[in-house]
């Protein structure tokens, strides 16, 4: 079949992406599911920085690529042997495909799959195939989901089925953003209730870490970004404290307003520096999550001493420690209860032709979550 995708052939072209276009948007060959795999019509896929990471190089990927990894849609067909998924169902694509039978799978901790993880690097599906192509070149999929595409083809353990109620432009921020960000609180760090926490970075994952806080009752909550309207979103999504972080250290001013230091800091920018504020800002003790993905030349250095002598804990956060199959329906749950304003995260929707305008906009810090609706 012929589907719409938008398709990056080169990374680090030159900003703004509204001239350069890093997007081609083309007509390209979409094969039938093959055995295990998934033909799913792709309703809505979210703009992330880890989309942004693949196109300004931070992040290599094989190219020719067909990008997007958080996205939700509607199974269209089946390919043999799948099980647990019917026609019509409403699904939420999890980055991490999860084979079920390696290591990390079998100690319950499939966002570290080592057939997931392989595979991705790849770009091919857990099955190993490629279904993309473009004058019969194969085209990769970007973590298994390649969302930025009308339809897409996908293994079956990278799809969770979820109620058909949820508007599908808010379900596709649960595959990233949600797992990712709340993950990290409620699954990577266990913060507990009258804990104190500190988030660095506002972006969609770090803003969905301060409602994950909210959620575990931790107090106080302070949120550092250098851009003022993320700083209002924070306040408003329940962060009791805010913190400008142009304006001197940040890290201590944590300290301060904390009385040396957190219990818990998550870095969610992707920026060593802010790796290192969030280290700072933690106290004797306490334990730093690193949620982010620097470029992997980047280096972290720590005053190595501290690691023992303060008793401190350095934690590395993979898709929020989820497994997708358990996460999902229960932060679905608390999206319909009331309690995960995840709604509040979307900034725009805009269509598949638009694209390089929304990754100039993500670049820029304009928004927060933008959502192709193809």
């Amino acid at each position: 079949m012929k589907t719409q995708s938008a398709v990056l052939f080169e990374m680090s072209k030159p900003r703004p992406y509204t001239e350069s276009k890093p997007l081609q948007v083309l007509e390209v060959d979409l094969e039938e599911p093959g055995p295990g795999e998934v033909l799913v019509e792709v309703k809505a896929a979210g703009l992330c920085h880890s989309d942004l990471s693949a196109i300004d190089g931070t992040r290599p990927w094989p190219l020719p690529l067909v990008l997007g990894h958080e996205a939700a849609g509607v199974v269209r067909a089946l390919g043999p042997g799948v099980r647990g998924l019917a026609e019509g169902d409403h699904v939420v694509f999890s980055f991490v495909p999860m084979c079920g039978a390696c290591r990390f799978c079998a100690q319950g901790r499939p966002y570290l799959c080592e057939r997931g993880i392989q595979a991705n690097r790849e770009g091919k599906l857990l099955t190993g195939s490629r279904r993309f192509s473009l004058e019969g070149k194969p085209l990769h999929h970007h973590l298994g989901v390649a969302g930025f595409s009308r339809y897409t083809v996908a293994a079956q353990e990278s799809l969770v089925p979820i109620p058909r109620e949820i508007p599908l432009e808010i379900a596709a921020l649960f595959g990233c953003a949600i797992a990712t960000g709340v993950g990290a609180v409620v699954n990577t760090a266990r913060v507990g209730e009258g804990t104190s926490v500190a988030i660095f970075g506002l972006g969609g994952v770090g803003l969905a870490a301060v409602m994950g806080a909210v959620l575990a009752g931790a107090y106080p909550i302070v949120a550092v970004d250098l851009l003022p309207h993320k700083l209002e979103l924070a306040r408003s999504l329940g962060a009791t404290h805010v913190l400008d972080a142009r304006e001197g250290d940040a890290a201590e001013a944590v300290r301060e307003l904390t009385e040396g230091g957190v219990d818990y800091a998550f870095e969610t920018a992707g920026s060593v520096e802010a790796m290192l504020l969030a280290y700072r800002a933690t106290r004797r003790g306490g334990v730093t999550v690193t949620v982010g993905l620097p470029h992997p030349e980047r280096a972290l250095s720590l005053q190595a001493v501290s690691l023992t002598a303060e008793e401190r804990t350095l934690k590395g956060s993979y898709m929020g420690s989820s497994n997708p199959r358990r996460d999902l329906p229960r932060f679905l749950a608390l999206y319909r209860a009331g309690r995960l304003p995840v709604d509040r995260l979307l900034s725009r929707t805009l269509r598949l032709e638009e694209i390089n305008e929304g990754f100039e906009r993500l670049a820029q810090g304009e928004v927060v979550r933008q959502v192709v609706v193809p």
